[in-house]
């Protein structure tokens, strides 16, 4: 079965390459907006739905992955930074304290009428960061197009004291249940390829 990802993320590319399964990728070009009175969960499970369902229209012989990645800090979620300023003032709000990276995914096979949706909690607790080390991370230039302003395969990587859950899904993609969902759904085993 042909398989699509439905994202341009270099990080969810990376980390299904990682798997030997042979996909390609077609970017979604929906608008992600974030309704009114939305949950953090629900917002990603819709823009993941309507990312994949976008690409399945247009291939629905094809299984379709769609994923949407957000921070959320007492429930409230942080997207990515305007500028360097926003950067600056999402990590100090983050510095010392434990948020929320929620990952939606889709799959959709629109000819064998199939749809699955489901989500992943990680947890992440940051250091208590110095206005220095807020600065420093911001000239690295590498939070200003990721979600909550850092990225944790990165130089982001310092800023984190502990996390708990799936260290992928912080990255963009939780592999291990999207591995689980295409082996019982779809019966795709990511050990072998796909």
């Amino acid at each position: 079965m042909n398989i699509i990802l439905a994202s341009a993320s270099p990080r969810r590319k990376e980390i299904l390459e990682n798997t030997n399964t042979k996909f390609e990728i077609i970017k979604s070009e929906i608008d992600e907006v974030i309704l009114d009175n939305e949950l953090p969960s629900q917002v990603v499970m819709r823009l993941a739905f309507e990312k994949s369902i976008d690409i399945a229209l247009k291939h629905p012989d094809s299984l379709v992955i769609g994923a949407d990645t957000v921070v959320v800090l007492n429930n409230n979620i942080l997207g990515k930074p305007k500028d360097s300023s926003d950067a600056f003032n999402m990590i100090k709000q983050l510095s010392g304290k434990t948020h929320q990276v929620i990952t939606g995914i889709s799959l959709i096979n629109l000819n064998a009428n199939q749809k699955i949706i489901d989500y992943v909690v990680s947890n992440v607790k940051f250091k208590n960061l110095s206005e220095e080390d807020i600065k420093d991370y911001i000239q690295t230039n590498e939070s200003l197009d990721k979600a909550g302003a850092y990225g944790i395969q990165g130089f982001g990587a310092m800023l984190v004291e502990e996390i708990q859950g799936d260290y992928f899904n912080i990255v963009g993609l939780p592999i291990s249940r999207l591995s689980d969902l295409l082996k019982k759904h779809f019966n795709i085993n990511l050990f072998y390829g796909g």
